[in-house]
């Protein structure tokens, strides 16, 4: 079932990250990718925030997740197929400019 729910999520074109709301970094995360300079009408469909916490198969899913990545924590962030990391990485690339090289690839920027 995790399997299932992370990979119909995780598709190429979309940024997706996994969350959990009582996460500060989560909230820090939604916030970077809110500011992103996405396509007029795409942001819903193209950056998506999966509440891992709302559904009733939490501890699968993060245990999925730490078989695709190494560690259980969120959020994690991926861009298309590629898991970028977590909140700290996702900074990284904000500050080096290489987020935004990642979403003209896919084509969704403004």
């Amino acid at each position: 079932m995790a399997q299932e729910f992370v990979n119909c999520k995780i598709q190429p074109g979309k940024v997706v990250v996994f969350i959990n709301p009582t996460c500060p970094y989560c909230w820090k995360t939604q916030e970077i990718l809110n500011q992103l300079p996405i396509k007029q009408g795409l942001r819903e469909v193209v950056v998506a925030a999966v509440d891992i916490a709302a559904t009733n198969h939490t501890n699968e899913i993060q245990h999925y997740v730490k078989q695709l990545m190494g560690a259980r924590m969120v959020p994690r962030v991926f861009i298309g197929k590629d898991c970028i990391g977590r909140c700290s990485d996702l900074v990284t690339m904000q500050q080096s400019w290489e987020l935004l090289t990642w979403l003209k690839q896919i084509g969704v920027l403004q």
